[in-house]
């Protein structure tokens, strides 16, 4: 103990602060997996990963171009003629190939509505650290943005944690499926100023993660005017773009500002990525698009921090700019995702477990208030400690993404492949009791793992969710890929 804190003083109030965000139910949940992953064959009886949000189901696609394309790589002898070229080139602006093809792709999926300018593309080592990029522009420590609630929680990490910002969130409920109001927006405003926290910003996830919808163009257009008129910035993430897999459609905060007569550009910034309408989240592929010169001049100086790799700008822009590819790709993965978020949420209707209805994203919002022993967050738990220790399914309880009714937990369907899919449905069957008529009984639960099922939902100094604690010792943190 005493090395222990010899070592903590020897490092950095950053990096020893505990607020990186790792003791959370979220995060439990990915520990308890990697303690004990499942495998067909080899441990049939481990915890199946359903709290990981990334989407490999069409990668085989990509797969097929690149062996079809062998220029899009300076790795391959039709393409290594470019490799003095790629393997020097330093620009923070990025390759223009590269911008040109992330802005027209950003069209594409936002279905040639709006367009977007190359130049206005500042890039981040993916998402997590363009978000961190976007919080350094606009905030200075102690700051807030407010947040609609449920959300991502490791917001805390990626929006707080080095930048010393606050989160507030926005508080939503089922009884509207959880829409953004004006009077809950309005509401968390007066609060923070009527506590003297300066508030700066706005931040929405569009479409929601953990909801798996998307927001209409009349909800968009409020959110415009309320931040124009308190003149605080609107961060969009719109990551889940590219993964809306039935109406309604998308719409992008971009398009709404095309019909508002008064909408101060300066204010509205958008952050993307690759990771889920592609999925390839390791490339690290994220960006920044703001309508703030600005935030683009500066923005962009940050960004040497977390630049996009040129060989991977490279691929990105060669695979971007096959039109014909990437009109397919997204029809064919819309397609899948829809055949797969179908099919597990029929099954699940079955043992009467019903869903938010969701139309884009890697997960559903599954409502199991009517399991709860109890009607409280503590209830949440117990039913969670259940199901990730005995049922051995990692999902995601609602408390970790601050929402504000117990019994709502986050399920990722486009993770695995189809026969963990059925395993999953057979644990959940066998679990409610249609099959064996014998549900699990929470008494039955004994812990054997080392984790910290807290169900606080805020810390003391952001109003955030509970995500405090020192980094795991793990050799393989779950926290560098959590999404």
């Amino acid at each position: 103990m005493a090395l222990k804190n010899t070592s903590f003083q020897l490092l950095s109030e950053i990096a020893t602060n505990g607020n990186h965000g790792e003791n959370s139910s979220y995060f439990d949940g990915w520990k308890a997996y990697e303690s004990d992953p499942y495998h067909p064959t080899e441990n049939p009886q481990g915890v199946i990963q359903m709290g990981l949000a990334e989407n490999p189901l069409s990668l085989d696609l990509i797969q097929e171009w690149i062996l079809k394309n062998p220029k899009g790589s300076i790795c391959t002898p039709e393409g290594v003629k470019w490799f003095k070229y790629i393997a020097n080139f330093q620009d923070y602006h990025g390759l223009p190939e590269f911008r040109n093809g992330l802005a027209n792709y950003m069209s594409k999926v936002r279905g040639g509505r709006v367009r977007f300018d190359p130049d206005r593309i500042v890039m981040g080592g993916g998402t997590t650290g363009a978000n961190e990029l976007i919080m350094f522009c606009l905030a200075n420590g102690g700051d807030a943005f407010l947040v609609p609630s449920p959300y991502y929680p490791a917001f805390a990490r990626d929006l707080c944690w080095r930048t010393k910002a606050r989160l507030i969130p926005v508080e939503c409920y089922s009884i509207n499926n959880f829409m953004v109001t004006r009077e809950a927006l309005e509401e968390a405003y007066n609060k923070a100023i009527d506590a003297n926290i300066n508030v700066k910003g706005l931040i929405i996830t569009n479409p929601s993660n953990p909801l798996g919808t998307t927001m209409d163009k009349e909800t968009l257009k409020s959110i415009v005017g309320f931040i124009n008129e308190k003149n605080i910035h609107l961060v969009c993430d719109e990551i889940y773009a590219g993964t809306v897999f039935r109406g309604p459609r998308f719409v992008s905060v971009s398009e709404v500002m095309q019909e508002l007569e008064h909408c101060n550009k300066d204010l509205i910034h958008i952050v993307y990525s690759l990771s889920k309408d592609l999925g390839i989240p390791g490339l690290r592929v994220g960006i920044v698009y703001s309508y703030n010169d600005e935030v683009v001049n500066q923005g962009r100086k940050m960004s040497s921090f977390g630049l996009v790799s040129t060989q991977t700008q490279f691929f990105v822009a060669a695979l971007l700019s096959d039109d014909e590819f990437v009109e397919r790709f997204l029809a064919e993965s819309a397609r899948r995702l829809a055949a797969r978020y179908n099919h597990f949420t029929k099954e699940l209707e079955k043992v009467n477990i019903t869903c938010l209805p969701s139309n884009a994203g890697l997960f559903f919002w599954m409502n199991l208030r009517g399991l709860l022993k109890e009607k409280t967050f503590e209830g949440e738990m117990m039913l969670w400690h259940v199901i990730i220790n005995e049922v051995k399914l990692n999902v995601s309880p609602g408390s970790a993404f601050n929402c504000s009714e117990p019994g709502w937990y986050r399920v990722c369907f486009a993770n695995m492949d189809d026969e963990t899919v059925e395993v999953a449905l057979k644990r959940i069957r066998a679990f409610v009791g249609k099959e064996t008529g014998k549900p699990v009984e929470l008494k039955r639960w004994k812990s054997n793992l080392r984790l910290s099922f807290s169900s606080r939902r805020f810390d003391e100094n952001v109003m955030s969710p509970h995500m405090l604690s020192p980094h795991s010792p793990m050799p393989h943190s779950p926290l560098v890929r959590a999404t």
